[in-house]
């Protein structure tokens, strides 16, 4: 007997996702979501996609979120993928324009709505932390590291990220250079890389190497908040910063919290019959 299984595919700022709703009832049993994930985010034999989202319930939020890559790990949170998620969870009619989200990295709270069909979603982050025992990474105190020449700062947010300022970001061969600093012995889980440019006053310009991913992505949003966090704690940028990365700007602000704006997109609906 011929079985399907229904997904959705979305996008934000280049960074994918192919959502699987679990809100109902269980789709993919939990031993084989990071199989699933490593067999159809392949983009030559697969349906192509930077991650797997399961939506599910949640006794703690309003949605639950799990994030699977394609080396078959489960990732804390994503802030793209949080974007991808409320998106399908507000068309669906599963939450309004505010909702919270149960992540590996807490209860995470989103508004959302759309502007002239437009979607938008704004994302309270986790607290940036610059201590190497949050990071987590060897040490005591703040991370500074020189890495293959490179001076190497980091941040957690919600997940550990390496962050690197240069003068050019296109001059950078990421894909020789960051997996040095991705898998360096300091970062005790590894550590998303991502290679700043300070482009004038209040913007940054960013490309983002993902751990999982095992590659460059498009966006990565808690890589932005990770280098306008950096950038600001460094004294370099003030409470709001336009963060340029490949697939479009997202919005980074400091305050009482720290939030990331940007936009998501529905890509189209299928289904994998087997």
């Amino acid at each position: 007997m011929e079985m399907e299984i229904v997904f959705t595919k979305l996008q934000g700022n280049g960074n994918d996702f192919i959502l699987i709703d679990e809100h109902a009832r269980e789709v993919i049993p939990d031993d084989m979501k990071g199989t699933f994930a490593a067999l159809y985010c392949d983009r030559r034999f697969g349906i192509g996609a930077d991650g797997v989202l399961f939506l599910q319930t949640s006794e703690k939020a309003d949605i639950r979120m799990r994030l699977f890559q394609p080396d078959e790990s489960e990732a804390e949170m994503c802030g793209n993928g949080i974007r991808c998620l409320a998106k399908y969870a507000h068309d669906v009619g599963y939450v309004k324009e505010s909702c919270s989200v149960e992540t590996g990295a807490g209860i995470i709270p989103v508004t959302m709505g759309y502007a002239d069909d437009e979607f938008a979603a704004t994302i309270t982050m986790p607290t940036p932390a610059f201590e190497r025992s949050a990071i987590p990474a060897t040490g005591i105190g703040e991370y500074r590291e020189k890495i293959q020449g490179f001076t190497v700062y980091a941040a957690n947010i919600g997940v550990p990220h390496a962050v690197v300022f240069v003068d050019d970001i296109d001059a950078v061969d990421i894909a020789t250079v960051a997996p040095t600093i991705r898998h360096h012995p300091s970062f005790l889980e590894g550590a998303n890389v991502n290679f700043v440019e300070e482009a004038g006053e209040e913007t940054l310009r960013i490309r983002t190497f993902e751990r999982g991913v095992e590659d460059e992505t498009l966006s990565c949003g808690t890589g932005a908040t990770a280098a306008a966090a950096v950038a600001r704690h460094l004294g370099k940028i003030g409470d709001a910063v336009r963060v340029e990365t490949r697939g479009g700007p997202l919005t980074i602000r400091f305050g009482e919290t720290v939030t990331m704006e940007g936009p998501a997109n529905t890509v189209f609906m299928g289904r994998i019959a087997f």
